[in-house]
């Protein structure tokens, strides 16, 4: 077999989803030479190109898409319900042992892509090289390395204190000259201790900073942003991604702005809304679980009722956003690592932008094509088309009709390797 057949096979599957369109079509298949998409078509045609003896992998039934992307991670917490003093009491060391074990259960959930918004010290950029190396099984990763917060700010144990826009312009050079492929920024208080999600840390001065030394290096930004004061500073600062957009007020009460909303859509900001993560979406799932089997108690339909009750709260912020037309402007993201959100659950933010509007169509464009226009990724990543990088995922099931098909991994190809 020649080296040219080696690297060259051809994938097939009753179904594709291209991302392009936003639709599946069937009777495709796909060529792939050296990790990258070479051709699109029926199986006839691209067996006119390279030939009777081509390897095929015929996937049966299933719906093949392009590669899933998480645009918010922390992977090196453990999701296991411990508060931020618990898991940062963690040795580096752990922490990357950590880090390898949530790489693999992304991946095996077809996420081949993500965005890791923040470890300690020099964690998140020695398991990218690790990954890099081939060291570990893992979604490619792009990394902030420490996100920068102010002084007792959220995510000040991961040590990248900045005050002023000054030492702000610092940390952006330390962290680019680290490896850093984007700035992580702290706009707002957050889960840790001591913080106030419900306001600012940052002036859109010290923002500003921020954004212009990043764009200066090249390299994108997002802001975690919680408190509707710092939305509108990140706005202001011409930051890229913003995270959460919880419209928080001061005394931790959300409340829509239409003002600030039209803000948004001027400027044309990308949002991350973090669904899961801020409708304890994981314990509904579980209570709802423990339901469907039998063995559900009184207390248990109590909490669960309660727990939807605080979710709608949530999702009708991201419903009246959602009227403001951003529908290709989300990008979904996980926060996995903190609090109770376990790695390998890109599917619970889909079927929530489905409980908010979105057709299950739009749902997995979010997760693949606008996300990777989002990161900057859009020349290399997201759809299936001639010359991008053949990273795929096949689903038992069409996700366009039942978007629970994302659920159901049946296989996943990273650069035209199959690796799940």
């Amino acid at each position: 077999m020649s080296q040219a057949t080696q690297n060259t096979f051809l994938l097939q599957s009753a179904l594709l989803f291209d991302g392009v369109t936003g639709s599946v079509r069937s009777g495709q298949a796909v060529l792939i030479t050296d990790g990258r998409i070479a051709g699109l078509g029926t199986l006839a045609e691209l067996r006119q190109q390279v030939g009777p003896d081509t390897p095929l992998v015929d996937l049966g039934g299933a719906c093949l898409a392009p590669g899933l992307i998480d645009g918010h991670t922390h992977v090196s917490l453990a999701g296991d319900g411990r508060p931020y003093q618990g898991m940062f009491a963690e040795s580096d060391e752990m922490m990357m042992l950590t880090g390898a074990m949530n790489l693999r259960r992304h991946l095996q959930a077809g996420i081949t892509t993500i965005r890791e918004h923040g470890a300690r010290n020099k964690v998140g950029f020695v398991l990218k090289e690790g990954v890099q190396r081939g060291y570990i099984p893992a979604p490619r990763m792009l990394v902030s390395g420490r996100p920068i917060t102010c002084t007792g700010g959220h995510f000040h144990f991961c040590n990248e204190v900045a005050d002023g826009e000054d030492e702000i312009r610092r940390s952006v050079r330390r962290l680019v000259h680290e490896g850093a492929d984007y700035i992580k920024i702290m706009a707002s208080g957050g889960g840790t201790a001591g913080t106030i999600p419900g306001r600012a840390s940052y002036s859109t001065a010290e923002l500003h900073a921020a954004a212009h030394e990043a764009h200066h290096f090249h390299r994108l930004t997002a802001a975690h942003c919680r408190a509707k004061e710092s939305m509108v500073r990140a706005v202001e600062a011409g930051i890229d991604l913003m995270e959460h957009a919880e419209f928080l007020d001061p005394d931790n009460q959300m409340r829509f702005d239409p003002k600030l909303a039209e803000m948004m859509v001027e400027t044309g900001i990308w949002i991350s809304p973090t669904l899961q993560a801020w409708t304890n979406y994981p314990r509904m799932v579980a209570l709802r679980e423990r339901r469907n089997l039998g063995n559900f108690s009184a207390q248990d339909e109590k909490t669960l009722t309660e727990l939807e009750e605080d979710a709608e709260v949530r999702l009708d912020i991201m419903r009246r956003l959602l009227e403001y037309d951003v529908w290709d402007r989300i990008v979904p993201g996980t926060d996995s690592g903190v609090g109770s959100l376990a790695f390998g659950h890109l599917d619970y933010d889909l079927q929530l932008l489905v409980q908010v509007g979105f057709t299950p169509a739009q749902a997995l464009l979010s997760a693949t094509r606008v996300s990777a226009q989002a990161i900057g990724m859009e020349n290399e990543l997201g759809v299936i088309a001639p010359g991008k990088v053949a990273d795929l995922v096949a689903f038992d099931g069409d996700p366009t009709l039942d978007i629970g098909a994302v659920s159901r991994v049946v296989a996943v190809f990273q650069a035209g390797v199959q690796v799940v």
